[in-house]
């Protein structure tokens, strides 16, 4: 009887679900959330906007909070006004570690756009507003929360669980992730990693799509030169530098890169077909069908443009500098031209047939020096994605699991390039919140703090069921 009493308990153990073990440790949300809404906002009264940066100011704060909870912490620094912080909670080796990610410094501001002091971390109607409240002190903090509870529950792992905190992801990432990379890999190796990137959404009040960002696109912009003869304005020529680049630029605009899909955006646009209406489904079951490809193409560039870009290599238009008098033909003219690239384009040969399409040897197109690595994306069928998934759906039933590829970029590129499958985890917004120009870079960038607290909630669970130990 005893032995049969046993044999029960073994296998109800082994029959708990998600919940159990990620519930476990009985955690009072509402405390635990209140607590992260205050590190939060103390991250976003620390004015981290790049340039200059000055991310240690936040390494000095995390390295405080750390040490309170008696978690030692290491800095790392090219230089010293934009250190990196790196804090680790030591399991016991059985599997490889996992590392959760977040960027100290910010884009900067106007703050005249702004009506409230952009570095306030005011708190209003739910919401939490202030530069990197999206971008990326919310992942910051989540997995600062992540860290503490790990430590202060005393939880076994079979993992160890590394933060980093790095500098210099807007734009300067040799102080940051390129520096860790190529000088410190050893402190943040691991298996995996969580970081920025992604974006679930709320339609009708319920969860409807958790977005984990499994790849993104590549930046490589280029310049376009346009060179002609100088004149008087009042003379028109054939060889007016204005001129030719605007022909060049409208040609670059115009162009319909190939589309391709990869294993991220194929399974995307499947599962979002399984959830659609009959019509938008079909256009998400053919977007690889190359008869109905520049209907459905056109379709998403009208609607929904974000689907344009992923399914091919983006070309974009976005600074023009020509002239400096009304009355004057100017000898040059340039334009930059945002290129995000799939990540398997050869950056070589699409600047060939970008040159082939401009057609105009009067054009010059010099390449920006890259500063973001080609990387494949990560896996959707291996243990951390099924465990993403997996607590997303006991988590919120109601809701599809989409891995997405973003259009923008990361310091997981750096990271992907060694090796280490990686993921995006974000808060989720309603529809409304994603196109009310709130969002990340915008002027009043806001967060709704329900959505914040149940992102540190979905970033616990994830690191308790992969990482600890039964």
């Amino acid at each position: 009887m005893k032995d049969k009493l046993l044999s029960f308990i073994i296998l109800l153990g082994l029959s708990t679900s998600v919940a159990s073990a990620q519930e476990a440790f009985l955690i009072n949300w509402e405390d635990v959330g209140a607590e992260a809404v205050g590190h939060l906002v103390d991250l976003i009264q620390i004015d981290t906007s790049n340039p200059p940066g000055n991310e240690t100011k936040v390494v000095e704060y995390l390295g405080g909070v750390l040490a309170i909870e008696g978690i030692q912490s290491t800095n790392y620094a090219l230089d010293e006004s934009r250190a990196n912080l790196v804090a680790r909670i030591t399991g016991n080796g059985s599997k490889r570690p996992i590392l959760i990610m977040g960027h100290s410094d910010v884009v900067g501001v106007q703050p005249e756009k702004w009506y409230a002091d952009p570095f306030s971390g005011l708190r209003q109607d739910g919401y939490i507003y202030g530069r990197g409240t999206l971008d990326d002190k919310d992942n910051l903090a989540a997995a600062l929360m992540v860290v503490k509870l790990l430590k202060r529950y005393d939880v076994k792992l079979d993992r160890d669980v590394i933060l980093l905190a790095e500098s210099g992801e807007e734009g300067t990432p040799e102080v940051g992730i390129n520096f860790m990379v190529e000088k410190h890999f050893n402190a943040i190796d691991a298996e995996y990693c969580l970081a920025e990137g992604a974006e679930s959404v709320i339609e009708d009040g319920k969860l409807k799509i958790v977005g984990i960002e499994t790849t993104e696109k590549m930046p490589r912009r280029v310049t376009l030169v346009a060179r002609g003869t100088p004149g008087h304005g009042s003379v028109p020529t054939l060889t007016n530098s204005v001129a030719i680049l605007a022909n060049a630029v409208a040609k670059a605009a115009a162009w319909q890169t190939e589309v391709r899909l990869n294993d991220t955006t194929r399974s995307y646009f499947q599962r979002l077909a399984e959830i659609s209406n009959e019509e938008d489904a079909y256009r998400y079951k053919n977007v690889e069908n190359p008869d109905e490809g520049d209907a459905i193409q056109q379709h998403f560039l009208e609607t929904f443009p974000y689907h344009y870009s992923i399914s091919r290599t983006s070309v974009v238009p976005t600074v023009m500098d020509a002239g400096f008098r009304k009355n004057v033909i100017p000898s040059e003219a340039s334009a930059i031209l945002d290129i995000r690239m799939l990540p398997d384009e050869s950056v070589e040969d699409f600047y060939v047939a970008l040159a082939a399409v401009i057609d105009d040897h009067r054009v010059e197109i010099i390449p920006e020096h890259i500063y973001r690595p080609a990387a494949p994306p990560s896996a959707i069928d291996n243990e951390m994605f099924e465990t993403l998934e997996r607590v997303a759906v006991e988590m919120y039933p109601s809701a599809t699991v989409l891995p997405i590829m973003s259009t923008g970029a990361t310091d997981m590129s750096q990271v992907r390039a060694k090796g280490m499958q990686c993921y995006g985890v974000g808060p989720a917004r309603s529809v409304e919140e994603i196109n009310s120009g709130f969002g990340a870079h915008g002027d009043n960038e806001r967060i709704s703090e329900k959505e914040f607290i149940e992102l540190v909630r979905y970033m616990w669970n994830v690191v308790i069921e992969i990482a600890a130990t039964r």
